[in-house]
């Protein structure tokens, strides 16, 4: 009896998993960039806005590098600096690609086996990019620079809307310090 119990436990486990891992990684109209080439995506992209979300929570000259790990998979390490706490902070990930690694679908995790959604939907000469993450409520604009053209930012925003975002929301983010995580 005792076993039949542990085994509908671990059952029912497997399932919740299976269901969860299988949820989509990308909005609905999304569709993420093909011909994607990893290697020239690599290196320090700033972030110019984002959604708020609670992992960015009150940061500003917050920006991303991506290295390539032996593996193949993408190393994350996102930094800003955090206007309440008055302090730099990073966090390290892991990206890995959900699928053909010439498709722009990713998924990322800071937190061990929890991955969610990292999806380049427009890219401007691998100097620019759109990247959406699992759901409507995750959204960013990256640039090379500290700043980015205002004929890119329009795109970028019309592309987003036409995803279904909201881009009413966007938080247009400050870089007017030097990151000391900017290699």
């Amino acid at each position: 009896m005792k076993n039949n119990l542990i085994l509908k436990l671990i059952a029912a486990c497997g399932l919740w998993i299976f269901i969860v891992s299988s949820c989509s990684s990308m909005p609905e109209k999304a569709q993420p960039v093909n011909q994607f080439d990893v290697n020239k995506y690599l290196g320090t992209w700033y972030e110019i806005a984002r959604f708020d979300y609670r992992f960015e929570k009150d940061l500003d000259n917050a920006m991303a590098q991506y290295s390539l790990n032996k593996d193949g998979s993408v190393n994350v390490v996102n930094s800003g600096y955090n206007t309440k706490k008055e302090k730099w902070v990073s966090a390290n990930g892991t990206a890995k690609f959900r699928g053909d690694k010439n498709t722009a679908a990713l998924k990322v995790s800071f937190f061990g086996p929890f991955y969610a959604g990292y999806n380049v939907v427009a890219l401007e000469n691998y100097k620019y990019a759109l990247v959406a993450g699992k759901n409507l409520e995750y959204l960013w604009i990256l640039s090379r620079e500290k700043t980015i053209p205002e004929n890119i930012k329009q795109d970028f925003i019309s592309k987003a809307k036409e995803i279904g975002y909201d881009t009413s929301k966007l938080i247009w983010v400050k870089q007017d310090k030097k990151n000391p995580f900017d290699k």
